[in-house]
């Protein structure tokens, strides 16, 4: 059977434009001829992806005949590749059998953009309760539709994890544990994007209640036992009205702590945009 590269090499990539000639004077662009030799490579790699030439688990040629083909250095090269893999298209394997891997992501750079976003001040808690509000109701009704016994499993562990650590005072398992929960019920949704877009609300989540402190774990816990009594008797409406009553709930404790109520909220200066 052929190899990755018995299929497409040395024909895969086609080489990058000739680069334009050094001005003779000075320009203050003259740094985006190696911008758009990065940019060119990270194109043609998304390209091969998009056209199915290139698969989950493919394995791209060495830096060194990457840069042949493609007519650029290797330093080129591998800083597109890095970028590949900052944004999750490509896993870099070192070591005999490694390389660099097509890999179909986890959305972990979704999830790092936007806690950086949410650390430069980008996102208001308020736009990051109402986007939880949105899709939380959506993701238990597809959850209560959808789950099979892993999840199940999953979350009644995770239920009866916090309650322990509840019992013993445990302030950060628990808060790791309700946290968590979230996701465990978005990956029962079966819909990736909506595990993705969890988990990115989710490590915001965590990251305000670093300022704010812990939830009353009473009301949580009695919310995740409906929850879960929804879930197995797949009440999806019910599902759905129990992730927003516990958002609001939650919405509320996070505007009395901050000292503000949603209403003024509202009239914040810069609205979210699309």
């Amino acid at each position: 059977m052929q190899s990755i590269g018995q299929r497409f090499w040395p024909r895969c990539f086609s080489p990058m434009p000739a680069l334009p000639s050094t001005p003779s004077e000075p320009s203050p662009f003259g740094k985006l001829s190696h911008k758009r030799s990065f940019e060119g490579v990270i194109e043609q790699i998304r390209a091969k992806i998009n056209a199915g030439q290139l698969r989950e688990g493919d394995r791209l040629p060495p830096e060194r005949e990457l840069a042949e083909q493609l007519g650029v250095s290797r330093n080129t090269v591998r800083e597109a590749l890095r970028s590949l893999e900052n944004s999750g298209v490509l896993r870099l394997k070192k070591g005999p059998g490694g390389g660099a891997f097509i890999h179909s992501g986890s959305g972990d750079a979704v999830t790092k953009a936007l806690s950086d976003v949410y650390r430069l001040g980008a996102v208001q808690p308020a736009s990051l309760t109402e986007a939880r509000l949105i899709l939380g109701p959506a993701v238990a009704r597809l959850a209560c539709e959808r789950w099979d016994a892993q999840d199940m499993q999953a979350l009644e562990d995770n239920v009866r994890k916090s309650r322990e650590a509840n019992e013993r005072n445990d302030h950060l398992l628990r808060a790791q544990a309700n946290l968590e929960f979230h996701k465990l019920l978005a990956n029962a949704s079966k819909n990736p994007i909506l595990v993705v877009m969890t988990n990115a609300l989710v490590e915001m989540v965590r990251e305000f209640l670093q300022v704010l402190g812990a939830m009353p774990n009473d009301y949580v816990l009695a919310s995740r036992e409906r929850m879960l009594d929804h879930l197995r008797r797949r009440d999806t409406a019910a599902a759905a009205e129990e992730a927003e009553r516990y958002l609001e709930w939650t919405q509320a404790i996070y505007f009395e702590r901050m000292g503000q109520s949603a209403s003024a909220t509202a009239e914040r200066k810069d609205p979210p945009t699309a």
